[in-house]
């Protein structure tokens, strides 16, 4: 008989055992796919802040061939040259880095409203040169060389237009997300979350078109896949699902949010990331923990 009790306890050790290292075994490949997943958006996030890098430096470049104005000229020169510094730490810094990337992301947010004030001031010198080139026609017989001058003032205008598209670019600012209960109460408990709300602002920006546009956002589970019921949006020559989308009438003022998403389907536990989209660019991120 005591044989017996033995045998039984060794096998329910043994049995114990053997669903602690089936359970590691899972938990720790569900743990590498949240992080491979988490990489490859940094990394992607990482790309496209090089790339606007990349075009703040040619734009400073463009920039200075355009007047002049040594004062200015040099003024461009400087921040050119801060810019590809910049880009040069971003190239060298790892996506994984969340440190460092944050800092240059908001070294980027600085160099567009910097970019935006000299876009301001050179399309203010334009305006004033038109305004010469005016007064000129009524004073100077050579009908020709008035148009040759307007004609180059409308080029460069064209060419600063460029410019514009890039310093107009909305930001999401106070971006929070909420995961609420039957309630409306705040829960990180999966089991009770029945809607997720995500709140925001489009920032002020008085260089950006007013008008109706749609806001896209996307949120993305652990496993990499989005919350979606279908729909998708053309972002970066590609179509991607996102989760809620608000037309919203923009007057370049800032304007409040707020998106739900009520939850139909299984939540896993990790990190899920929101990314709200709009004119085609991603201008805000956030994430939050769900156990």
């Amino acid at each position: 008989m005591n044989n017996k009790r033995i045998i039984t306890l060794a096998a329910a050790v043994v049995a114990v055992l053997l669903a602690g290292i089936v359970w590691l075994f899972v938990s720790l490949s569900q743990q590498k796919a949240e992080a491979e997943s988490l990489l490859e958006l940094a990394e992607m996030d990482k790309l496209e802040m090089e790339n606007e890098y990349v075009q703040f430096a040619a734009q400073y470049s463009e920039m200075k061939t355009q007047i002049n104005n040594d004062s200015l000229i040099a003024q461009l020169d400087r921040e050119q040259r801060r810019t590809e510094e910049l880009l040069q730490e971003l190239r060298e810094v790892k996506a994984a880095d969340a440190r460092e990337i944050r800092r240059l992301k908001e070294e980027l947010a600085t160099l567009r409203k910097v970019m935006r004030g000299y876009i301001m001031e050179i399309d203010s010198l334009n305006r004033l040169n038109q305004a010469l080139a005016e007064e000129n026609q009524t004073v100077r017989s050579a009908l020709s060389l008035e148009q040759m001058r307007t004609a180059s003032l409308t080029s460069e205008r064209e060419a600063l237009s460029e410019k514009v598209a890039i310093a107009s670019q909305l930001e999401a600012t106070a971006l929070q997300v909420k995961t609420l209960n039957k309630r409306g109460r705040n829960t990180e408990k999966i089991k009770d979350v029945k809607r997720i709300e995500v709140h925001f602002a489009l920032g002020r920006n008085v260089t950006a078109t007013t008008g109706t546009r749609p806001v896209y956002c996307r949120i993305v589970k652990p496993n990499g896949e989005a919350l979606t019921q279908g729909g998708t949006f053309a972002y970066e020559d590609r179509h991607i699902a996102y989760t809620m989308k608000r037309d919203v009438e923009y007057n370049g003022e800032a304007t409040s949010m707020t998106l739900h998403w009520e939850v139909r389907e299984f939540l896993s536990p990790g990190t899920y990331r929101v990314a709200i989209f709009a004119d085609g660019q991603n201008i805000g991120n956030a994430s939050f923990e769900l156990r």
